[in-house]
């Protein structure tokens, strides 16, 4: 009876395994009301800076390219916090309570007068802000940059967590998760630039911001509420630290003989249990001069129960973790260009836009930069169409559970995005042609007679690519990077996307620049679009994407999968229970 008794209440102490599916509602919450307030913000930006605080439209520019530069820095901090001291949860909760305050004052400062300049009268000079009025916006946009670092890499990294890769029936899920995580963004991002925008535009820009901010609020809240259903890593230190502790050891051990047996480096087991989360790494034949940092000599000699002096020597699972991140650097380089491709759509093509004919009837005209729309839904769709159907197609050809590969899924977003700068140039011939038809080259300012859908192929081709390439892109820095330094690897991905853009504005600079003749003509113009040589600039894009295709391919060809050592007390040799993550070969 006692035995009974027993039993039941052990049973009755048994607790649900965390993470799952289950988890995702107040994860996924946590990103919508970030990319609402980011998105809905920076879409039209450049509008309240110049009519609410009356900035001149220079400094205005100014502004957002500083804020954009330094939110496009702030993931790393973020992740090197998240990975070495407080953990994914806790980074989380703080960065979207500060982005909160940085929120909250923003809206206070569109409700309140005396936070902004008061407004024009007439044809009278406007009242620029004050210092003190400034203060408060760059305050506000600082607390923001400082979140979004804290949020981006984390939510992404934090969400994957929730899924045990060592458990069959969860380990599937974690792409699912990719997928969706991606397409709920988009959501979030469709109705900011549609949505949000309109209210701050025709309504008042107290509301407009206000309805993110309440968002962001509850959005922590539910988040918050969660907690005891998640699955919680724990941080492991500082991944830079262990990364710089390999390189030194192996410079200081770099004349000495490679071992003959690879079995004879370093391992400790119990050193690396705080880092090898899902297993260990094993030593792998690429860059054995780093393997030198394994070596044991007369003086690194420690007891068992004492710890190396990791500057001199450090486990093959510590080299493996640098070997990893070497080996990803090819990669995040290839995604580099696709996104200064992207970025082309909110500046050229947005141009292109506002010179043809936007009207869906006499009185109703669609807003240029309301062309994104076509890049979110076909984004939205292709991600829909692809978890849903071409994942099944895919897996009865090639065996595997995600259908293809995420190196593939990034190879066929290479190729798209080809297509869409190819097809870009081929649609500004026929807009020029338009124009000359018309007699309307000289007139930068006048409509062409052109409907603007045809620039709805450009448009949708990009967001196809990015469904297939970024989150192929995503899926690629989670899955391979170390288990202990996952945060900062995710914050490689949105590295990647600010480098791409950096790369845009330093293209366009110099095919400005080297691209002017002596008769004032230019592929960029700076004020008649209809005499520049855009198509140019576009096909120029597009053969830099070839050969980036080209290089990509040879990397993923040479790239070779983590490989992991699942724990087992039964193993005794490296070889037995080794699994590639990703076995399946380019």
């Amino acid at each position: 009876m006692e035995k009974m008794e027993e039993n039941n209440h052990e049973e009755n102490n048994v607790k649900r395994p965390k993470g799952g599916m289950i988890t995702m509602p107040f994860i996924f919450s946590n990103e919508v009301c970030e990319k609402l307030a980011v998105v809905g913000f920076n879409a039209n930006m450049i509008s309240y800076l110049t009519t609410q605080l009356h900035m001149p439209l220079t400094k205005a520019a100014n502004t957002l390219t500083n804020f954009g530069g330094t939110a496009s820095l702030t993931p790393l901090l973020g992740a090197f916090i998240a990975d070495a001291y407080a953990g994914r949860f806790w980074t989380l909760t703080v960065a979207s309570i500060i982005y909160q305050i940085g929120m909250t004052s923003l809206t206070l400062s569109a409700i309140l007068p005396q936070f902004r300049p008061p407004p024009c009268k007439g044809e009278q000079v406007c009242q620029q802000a004050t210092s003190g009025q400034l203060a408060i916006l760059y305050g506000s946009l600082l607390l923001g940059a400082l979140g979004s670092g804290g949020i981006r890499p984390c939510v992404v990294a934090f969400g994957a967590d929730q899924f045990d890769e060592t458990d069959p029936k969860q380990s599937t899920k974690t792409w699912k998760y990719f997928n969706w995580y991606y397409f709920v963004m988009g959501v979030s991002i469709l109705v900011a630039v549609t949505v949000l925008v309109y209210i701050q535009d025709n309504i008042g820009w107290g509301l407009g911001l206000g309805i993110p901010t309440v968002a962001m609020f509850l959005s922590i809240i539910a988040f918050v509420i969660g907690y005891p259903l998640y699955r919680h890593m724990d941080p492991a230190g500082s991944p830079f630290t262990r990364l710089l502790q390999v390189s030194v050891a192996a410079f200081k051990k770099r004349k000495l003989a490679m071992v003959s047996d690879p079995k004879l480096l370093y391992r400790n087991e119990e050193l690396d249990t705080s880092i090898s989360l899902g297993g260990r790494l094993v030593h792998t034949k690429q860059m054995t001069f780093l393997d030198k940092a394994a070596i044991v000599t007369e003086e690194d000699f420690v007891k068992s129960s004492q710890a190396p002096n990791l500057w001199r020597l450090n486990t093959v699972h510590r080299v493996e973790e640098l070997k990893s991140v070497i080996r990803m650097g090819p990669i995040w380089a290839a995604g580099i260009l696709l996104i200064t491709a992207y970025a082309q759509q909110s500046t050229f093509s947005l141009q292109q836009a506002k010179t043809m004919d936007r009207h869906l009837t006499k009185s109703f005209e669609i807003p240029a930069g309301s062309m994104s729309v076509f890049t979110m839904v076909s984004m939205l769709s292709t991600i829909a169409l692809y978890d849903r159907f071409l994942v099944r197609i895919a897996r009865r050809f090639t065996g595997l559970d995600r259908g293809i590969t995420f190196l593939h899924r990034m190879g066929i977003g290479f190729m798209i995005s080809i297509l869409a700068t190819l097809v870009a140039g081929f649609v500004e011939v026929k807009r020029k042609q338009a124009a000359l038809a018309h007699g309307l080259q000289d007139k930068a300012k006048s409509t062409i007679p052109i409907s603007v859908f045809w620039l709805v192929p450009q448009y949708s081709l990009h967001g196809i690519a990015e469904a297939f390439m970024a989150i192929g892109h995503l899926e690629f820095f989670y899955d391979q990077s170390p288990e202990s330094m996952r945060s900062t690897a995710t914050a490689l991905f949105w590295t990647s996307i600010s480098v791409g853009n950096y790369v845009s504005t330093l293209l366009v600079s110099l095919v400005h620049k080297f691209s002017a003749g002596p008769d004032e003509s230019n592929w960029l113009p700076d004020n008649n679009l209809n005499k520049g040589k855009l198509e140019y600039f576009y096909w120029l894009l597009t053969g830099m994407q070839v050969v980036n295709l080209l290089y990509y391919i040879c990397c993923a060809k040479l790239y070779t999968y983590k490989p992991i050592q699942v724990h087992s007390k039964d193993n005794e040799s490296e070889e037995d229970g080794v699994e590639l993550a990703n076995a399946s070969k380019v």
